[in-house]
């Protein structure tokens, strides 16, 4: 297997792990990003960018982005803390007061943090949108403020799998002036900071998509698939894989917000903005992002740092934790962000970050002054704990003195 790329002196060990999930765990195009101390010590890729087994020979290049799933949480939860940072949003205040429709249906008590800590009690829609209405910016946001609760606000905790971006988008549009969180990462993060990194994909950048700038995916999974699929075997606990299976389940019901699940690779889903599922990046650009959060990146940025001090302490305070009531299994999140833990292990316990369905990874860890960007177009339905991305991170932590 061919890997293209670097890495500084120190972490060969991440190359090794790198082509082993080629070799051994049925990667099929893929890259990774890692920067240190806002230095850039690894940037790799190989395989191909499609996954069509009839077509997909066109190899992966350097800047090949590809869609992150879950991974754009991380990247869109920076919106409303950096409006926090900047005093124009208190996380404490009911989104109500922001957001005067939402309040239907004893939605009064949902606060701001609520909606980045997933206690919302929002996870699920009883009238799951179409692929049409789910892309309209006005639709998802609506059927989120007519549903009712399926737990009191602020009492426990769920994985808001696809309303977490309509309750984010439109809290965003009511506190910046009309701006999404799309446009609003375009206009205030990725632009700045020279970014690869979208939600809702530029027509210019779906042009050169064609020539090789987007890989593709494979078909979209059954609506409430669960965390099993191609490559290595996974082994589910039982409670996870009934789940999944029960159509009445929070599990199920909460990634079925939207069905049948748009196909990843038309055009119009792609230029669409849903800060929970389709933000597209290189590994690099998900790694400068990260990097950019905990400290200044390279020379190229003059210095440009995302997150203060007091911000990056929010993002990976310990907001919620223990069962999660739709993913099943044990969760930790700060404000927007995934914690180190059983379920989605990062580097070390002072980590924040987000994975991405079926395999994607973005991560910072301010201590060790790490920064992750992994993107995969070998999609596999596991929702956190990829065995690829996992592989990664315990190469980095092995790479560290």
């Amino acid at each position: 297997m061919r890997v293209h790329g670097t890495v500084a002196a120190g972490f060969e060990p991440v190359r090794d792990a790198f082509v082993r999930n080629f070799t051994a765990l049925g990667e099929r195009g893929a890259a990774v990003a890692v920067y240190r101390d806002g230095r850039k010590v690894v940037d790799l890729w190989g395989g191909t960018r499609d996954v069509d087994d009839t077509a997909g020979t066109e190899p992966w290049r350097r800047g090949t982005a590809q869609v992150v799933r879950s991974a754009t949480k991380g990247v869109a939860a920076a919106v409303p803390l950096l409006l926090q940072q900047r005093g124009e949003l208190d996380l404490d205040a009911p989104v109500g007061e922001y957001w005067p429709e939402f309040k239907a249906h004893g939605k009064e008590r949902v606060l701001v943090r609520h909606v980045l800590n997933h206690r919302a009690g929002l996870p699920v829609l009883d009238r799951p949108l179409t692929p049409e209405d789910a892309l309209d910016p006005l639709r998802g946001p609506a059927a989120v403020a007519a549903q009712a609760p399926v737990w009191e606000p602020g009492t426990d905790h769920g994985y808001h799998a696809l309303t977490y971006g309509w309750l984010l988008d439109e809290l965003v549009r009511r506190v910046a002036g009309g701006r999404g969180a799309g446009q609003w990462i375009a206009d205030e993060i990725a632009g700045p900071l020279g970014l690869d990194l979208w939600v809702g994909l530029p027509a210019a950048e779906e042009a050169a998509g064609r020539a090789g700038r987007v890989g593709r995916l494979p078909d979209p999974e059954p609506s409430g698939a669960g965390p099993s699929g191609n490559g290595p075997r996974l082994r589910p606990k039982r409670s996870v894989t009934e789940a999944y299976e029960n159509p009445e389940s929070l599990t199920r019901r909460a990634f079925a917000a939207i069905t049948p699940f748009p196909d990843q690779n038309d055009p119009v889903y792609r230029a669409a903005a849903l800060p929970a599922a389709n933000g597209i990046a290189t590994a690099d650009g998900l790694a400068r992002f990260y990097a950019a959060l905990i400290g200044e990146v390279d020379d190229v940025t003059r210095g440009v740092r995302l997150f203060g001090p007091a911000t990056m302490e929010l993002a990976r305070a310990e907001e919620s934790a223990g069962p999660d009531r739709v993913l099943v299994v044990g969760t930790r999140f700060g404000l927007g962000y995934m914690l180190h833990g059983s379920a989605s292990p990062f580097l070390a316990p002072g980590s924040f970050g987000h994975p991405g369905r079926g395999g994607s990874l973005g991560f910072a860890d301010p201590e060790a002054g790490i920064a992750l960007g992994y993107v995969t177009n070998g999609f596999r339905k596991t929702v956190t704990a990829d065995p690829r991305a996992q592989a990664l991170v315990r190469a980095v932590r092995a790479s560290l003195p």
